[in-house]
């Protein structure tokens, strides 16, 4: 891997994958959002942007009159995001090339901050979450949805494919560093940054493969499982039985699937 590249890579198929998870996501992101009271004329912070799915939505949020600072390391997605900016009138999005870990976040006094799926892969999430609370105004409003149990990913009936799976992608998430089920921390560590704790709920959804969201898992399973046979952390034999029983499992309309757990937590700084 490049000095800026992610466990599952930047390149299009990660971009693929990345635009379909936040169309799945994208009405509980605008609820979390909406419950924060973020609004027109606001400047967000955008923590981990990847290709700017997110900072789309949050730039037609904040209007013209506000601001989305767009916060991501990798060169690549970046330049998605700028292709994407390009061709509209979004003045009001400014993207920044900034490892979380090492680098500062930039001096603003903003109301609003989101992380999704960013305090996991980091190395240092708990200075981060610091550099963010500096980043917001006092009353400023932090939103995160982060994994707080990701072994529920669970096929019913069970698949032993898919458990072996999920017990591998988490091993190689914390060989590189990060913590899967870091949502947990997060939800101890903000009262001791400063933050209050204004709301915190679990996200599971169980789901059947006629479901939308559906198709969030499939495309993870997709390129994940060629991933970590690049890194040699899954043999080819493991990777087709895992697709094979994946395929087979959506055939049945009575197959139901958990999803990992996520924490959402609305907190004010």
């Amino acid at each position: 891997m490049t000095e800026r590249d992610y466990i599952l890579g930047t390149h299009d198929v990660e971009v693929e994958r990345l635009a379909l998870q936040h169309r799945v996501w994208r009405s509980r992101a605008l609820d979390a959002w909406a419950r924060a009271g973020f609004t027109a004329g606001q400047t967000i912070l955008d923590v981990g942007s990847g290709p700017g799915e997110a900072t789309l939505d949050l730039a037609e949020i904040v209007g013209p009159e506000g601001g989305v600072i767009a916060i991501e390391r990798s060169r690549r997605f970046l330049e998605t995001l700028r292709d994407r900016t390009s061709g509209r009138d979004l003045r009001q999005v400014r993207a920044f090339e900034l490892d979380l870990d090492d680098d500062d976040l930039p001096a603003v006094a903003a109301d609003g901050a989101w992380a999704r799926w960013v305090f996991a892969f980091v190395k240092r999430p708990r200075a981060l979450l610091q550099k963010v609370g500096e980043a917001l105004r006092p009353g400023g409003r932090f939103v995160s949805h982060e994994y707080f149990d990701y072994a529920t990913w669970r096929l019913i009936p069970r698949s032993a494919e898919l458990e072996d799976f999920v017990r591998i992608v988490m091993t190689s998430w914390r060989l590189e560093g990060g913590e899967p089920d870091i949502g947990r921390d997060l939800a101890m560590w903000l009262p001791e940054a400063g933050f209050e704790i204004q709301s915190i709920r679990p996200i599971v959804e169980v789901i059947r493969p006629s479901d939308f969201m559906w198709q969030w898992p499939k495309a993870f399973i997709d390129s994940g499982t060629q991933r970590l046979v690049d890194l040699g952390r899954l043999s080819p034999n493991d990777a087709k039985a895992l697709l094979d029983a994946f395929t087979r499992a959506g055939e049945s309309p009575d197959t139901l699937l958990v999803t990992p757990a996520v924490l959402e937590i609305i907190a004010v700084r």
